[in-house]
């Protein structure tokens, strides 16, 4: 009797973990959902996550995670963690997908460029679907990424100004090749996030190593938005020393006083690489540079964000 006791408990056990395990893979389904839509002839994906509490009763913030060269856009949950982050603070996160895992950027030069695509007309249409099928606030739609990912947000603040309330850009510049054709209809707030140490996308400027396109400085770039946005002319700049001997101190510049309140903020990692702060170090630090433990891009680019709604009449 002892026995089947044990093996009746085993059993249940057994029943009780699987079903567990069921709710969750459901859940995981029910906040991650893959999207296709039509565009530019191409049929085109992406991936939303809901935060675990949505429902359609109130509107939420929109953040637009987009992938590096070579990357597809479930791969950025692995490399930010903005899955939980998203959870946390109530965030829809959308991570598209470039054509031949790249986006044409607005680098004319770039080696490995899909110019044939129209990505802002793609995040633009995500948009329109976005808003017919989920409660979305039309106000705070954001976009950052990395890399590849960080160039393509600059052209969205160049060029879907009027829907793209701020930017966030990681390991990337502003391109000369984008400057020329750069129009904002209206001040876009940026944050930007750049390692010192970054052996791709160079922090001085120069050459992209990686796929081409001639890029000012992150200083520069910063220099620049600010003189898009009309703001100040002489930032204000703090350093947050490192809380540990190994760790990576972060100067912050800081320009205000800027049209519409568009500030323009750059986080220069001091020894950082081509890495998203916080995130994983998805290669080693010999061929990327290092990961700041110090510093929560997810944390910093959200606060930012929050406080630069798009403004409405």
């Amino acid at each position: 009797m002892a026995r089947r006791s044990a093996a009746a408990q085993f059993i249940l056990i057994v029943v009780i973990v699987a079903l567990i395990f069921l709710f969750l893979i459901r859940r995981l389904r029910a906040q991650n959902r893959g999207e296709q839509l039509e565009s530019g002839g191409q049929t085109r994906t992406f991936l939303v996550h809901l935060p675990k509490n949505y429902d359609s009763a109130r509107h939420w913030p929109v953040v637009f995670v987009l992938h590096g060269g070579g990357g597809q856009g479930r791969g950025m949950d692995v490399l930010t963690h903005f899955n939980n982050f998203a959870d946390r603070n109530g965030i829809i996160a959308v991570y598209p997908d470039g054509l031949t895992r790249g986006w044409n950027d607005g680098r004319v030069t770039r080696r490995l460029a899909p110019r044939i695509a129209d990505d802002v007309a793609f995040i633009s249409a995500i948009l329109d679907k976005l808003e017919s099928e989920y409660s979305i606030d039309s106000a705070r739609v954001f976009a950052t990424g990395i890399s590849n990912g960080g160039f393509m947000s600059f052209r969205l603040g160049c060029d879907l100004a009027p829907r793209i309330a701020a930017i966030a850009p990681v390991a990337a510049a502003l391109s000369k090749d984008l400057e020329k054709s750069c129009h904002p209809a209206r001040p876009v707030p940026i944050l930007m996030i750049n390692g010192t140490d970054d052996p791709l996308v160079p922090y001085h400027g120069g050459e992209v190593i990686a796929d081409g396109g001639a890029i000012y400085s992150a200083e520069v770039s910063a220099q620049k938005w600010a003189q898009t946005n009309g703001c100040a002319s002489s930032p204000k700049s703090e350093i947050t020393a490192p809380k540990s001997a190994n760790g990576l101190a972060t100067r912050i510049t800081h320009y205000s006083d800027c049209k519409s309140g568009a500030d323009v903020e750059l986080f220069s990692v001091e020894g950082g690489g081509h890495t998203w702060p916080g995130g994983f170090q998805y290669l080693p630090e010999g061929i990327i540079g290092k990961t700041s433990r110090e510093l929560d891009a997810n944390e910093v680019i959200w606060k930012f964000f929050a406080a630069h709604p798009l403004a409405t009449k």
